[in-house]
């Protein structure tokens, strides 16, 4: 975290009611792929969040905390792509590539979803809010990236959709380290409580485990 990116208050994981933990677009198949690929920048630190994501991702199972994943795809022929090369992204996230997989890691067990999107937000013309309402899920857990885009996005349909939010601040990452900071400050003002540290959050995890 820079000094432009908001500190979440020590020691609180801030989670009220039912959680489930959203993974957003971490993708990179067999890892071929280069970081940044369709003209995307990232900022630095995949490697560190990446053990940091698995684990409360394996926190969250032992715990009976549901996973969501989440990919974004598009067809080659970009008929879906819709606005986004309007910006600064170029062709991306196309289906057939390994790039647009999953990263391997990731591993999804067969009762868990995995939700393709086709707009930045995962609940744009997706059936993210029937998996939620099924779960029964209060609280969303967001991982993942990029920080400023896709994150930002998924953050705030689920604030308008009366979701709390939290998202775990060293598990995310931005097109730069000061979008990050930009996006992590914008969440915020939407809910008070929305920016956590992963540690915190796994020690409820290990907690809701062990009772």
């Amino acid at each position: 975290m820079t000094s432009e990116t908001p500190n979440p208050d020590p020691g609180r994981a801030h989670i009220v009611g039912r959680p489930a933990l959203i993974v957003v677009d971490i993708q990179g198949g067999s890892g071929q792929s280069a970081p940044g690929e369709g003209g995307i920048p990232v900022m630095g630190g995949r490697e560190q969040r990446a053990p940091r994501v698995r684990r409360l991702i394996d926190l969250a199972r032992s715990a009976g905390v549901p996973v969501v994943f989440i990919q974004e795809v598009h067809k080659p022929s970009m008929v879906d792509i819709g606005r986004e090369l309007d910006g600064a992204e170029g062709p991306h996230c196309i289906e057939g590539d390994d790039g647009t997989e999953l990263a391997s890691w990731l591993d999804p067990r067969p009762e868990e979803f995995v939700i393709r999107k086709r707009r930045y937000s995962a609940f744009f013309g997706t059936e993210l809010e029937i998996v939620l309402k099924a779960h029964r899920a209060e609280t969303l857990l967001l991982v993942g990236g990029l920080t400023d885009v896709c994150i930002h996005y998924t953050a705030v349909d689920a604030h308008q959709h009366d979701y709390r939010v939290r998202v775990i601040t060293d598990c995310v990452g931005g097109s730069s380290e000061r979008a990050h900071g930009y996006a992590l400050e914008a969440i915020e003002y939407l809910q008070r409580d929305a920016l956590v540290l992963s540690d915190d959050v796994a020690a409820w995890l290990t907690e809701r485990a062990e009772a």
